[in-house]
């Protein structure tokens, strides 16, 4: 599923592509896509139409089109395969379109949503007066957010009785960070992957954060991690951060700071990767 970065990108495509433009039409092409939407593909399509779309907007992993003159949005749940692509109206289909978006303008271009799993879909829901789409009111604010508050993160991490990538990857703690990040914000931190939040420093949080901010800001730069076709920008492009990952996907090759062979393990249905000399097991106290 894309984390934080790669939200972002395709964010600010919708920004630059679909921001103020007036909805003609939606067609459905695929009843799984909306199937967020309980009221059915037809009643999504003909809410939509007529109503302008805002400025995109993103908490974490969230991504949603607010509608200017009403109190709804559009959300968008990418799942493992779902894009979001600005397409000219003149261009073949794709295998796997599930939903196309028409505007008003003369701009030659529609947004299309395709989805090879059909995991992720489109779906209208009531906007909270924070701005936020009702069904993630709960989400925590991400590191990106200039009112994320470090100091009650911290606190949060000291009373929860977990480990420190349990705490990375809950949403209601912090939002945006996934399996990706939190190895290499992990790797960056010196800290193992089970290691418990009760012992972590006001500085280690610090530093924690520190090295979140900063893998995302440099995944951002060059367009996210894609690992394959399915994860590109509205354009259609990939991103190339996974050519610069330190611990994610990196087993068996050396540390870069310390030459270790890296490890992975099992870890809650994912993997997790590690260098065991630079990260060592925490100790369990007797």
């Amino acid at each position: 599923m894309p984390e934080l970065p790669e939200v972002e990108v395709v964010r600010r495509g919708l920004e630059r592509w679909v921001a103020h433009r007036t909805v003609a039409g939606a067609e459905v092409l695929h009843p799984r896509a909306v199937r967020r939407h309980l009221a059915g593909a037809e009643d999504f399509a003909q809410r939509l139409a007529g109503h302008r779309v805002g400025v995109p907007s993103r908490r974490g992993k969230y991504l949603w089109l607010p509608l200017e003159d009403t109190d709804q949005s559009i959300l968008a749940h990418l799942g493992m395969s779902g894009q979001l692509l600005v397409q000219p109206r003149t261009a073949p289909d794709e295998k796997h379109l599930r939903i196309r978006v028409r505007f008003t303008d003369t701009a030659d271009t529609e947004l299309r949503f395709v989805d090879q799993r059909t995991f992720g879909g489109l779906s209208l829901h009531e906007t909270t007066p924070d701005g936020l789409p009702d069904v993630i009111a709960h989400i925590a604010r991400d590191p990106l957010d200039p009112l994320f508050d470090d100091e009650a993160f911290h606190q949060a991490l000291r009373r929860k009785r977990t480990t420190i990538k349990r705490a990375l990857l809950d949403q209601s703690l912090i939002s945006g960070v996934g399996n990706i990040y939190a190895d290499e914000a992990l790797w960056r931190s010196r800290l193992h992957y089970e290691r418990p939040t009760a012992t972590l420093t006001r500085p280690r949080t610090l530093q924690l954060l520190t090295h979140v901010r900063d893998v995302m800001n440099a995944a951002l730069a060059v367009g996210g991690t894609s690992f394959d076709s399915l994860y590109v920008n509205v354009n259609g492009e990939s991103g190339y951060f996974d050519r610069s990952l330190d611990a994610y996907g990196r087993e068996g090759l050396p540390c870069r700071r310390c030459g270790t062979a890296m490890r992975r393990r099992p870890w809650m249905n994912r993997s997790s990767y590690f260098c065991p000399k630079c990260q060592p097991v925490p100790r369990v106290s007797s």
